[in-house]
């Protein structure tokens, strides 16, 4: 019952003062490997993004990233990483403590695919060309929102993701292997967010 009623507090309070918001996010990326690949990848990342909620309260985040990945890590020899392209949900929880900034937590998790140029075998043994990785990822998230007005803020935050991505094998054939490189990535960005 208890649950119950919180699920309904909860959205009650979603419906209550609705405010749909769209905003864009700059930050720095720092993605670092594990299992056997010893290496990492410092660049900048973009989001853009839609939410519906309260400014104060809950938001539902919906967001795109772009990130240009301009290391050799899942290439071949001659050819560097292109671009990752990922999809975002996220839940927004903000903490109104009367001062000048409304701290959040955020959770959520995301999917993708990162451009890469690699040979593979397919199930019939010929050797056929990969042309992009997916991956998943949970996402942990920590800033501040800094209200101009009603209808401004800018927003400052620290994100974690972890990333697993596919095996080489279940690019090219029809065996799942489950993910074979993991990653944990870094992401300290600045943004701005507009509500209607």
């Amino acid at each position: 019952m208890k649950k119950i009623l919180l699920l309904t507090i909860f959205m009650t309070s979603l419906f209550a003062d609705p405010k749909v918001y769209i905003g864009a996010n700059y930050g720095v990326y720092n993605e670092v490997f594990f299992n056997e690949i010893d290496t990492e990848v410092k660049t900048n990342t973009q989001r853009i993004k839609v939410g519906y909620g309260i400014r104060d309260f809950y938001a539902l985040e919906l967001s795109l990233e772009y990130t240009k990945n301009q290391e050799n890590i899942f290439s071949s020899e001659d050819n560097n990483d292109g671009d990752k392209l990922s999809f975002n949900v996220e839940l927004l929880k903000a903490f109104d403590l009367d001062i000048y900034v409304i701290p959040f937590l955020k959770a959520g998790f995301g999917f993708g695919n990162l451009s890469i140029k690699q040979q593979g075998t397919d199930i019939y043994g010929d050797t056929k060309e990969i042309k992009r990785l997916s991956f998943g990822n949970f996402n942990l998230g920590v800033g501040t929102f800094i209200p101009i007005n009603e209808h401004l803020d800018f927003e400052i935050g620290y994100e974690y993701k972890f990333l697993a991505y596919e095996n080489f094998d279940t690019a090219t054939t029809t065996e799942n292997n489950g993910p074979a490189f993991k990653s944990h990535v870094n992401i300290g960005y600045i943004g701005i967010n507009i509500r209607f």
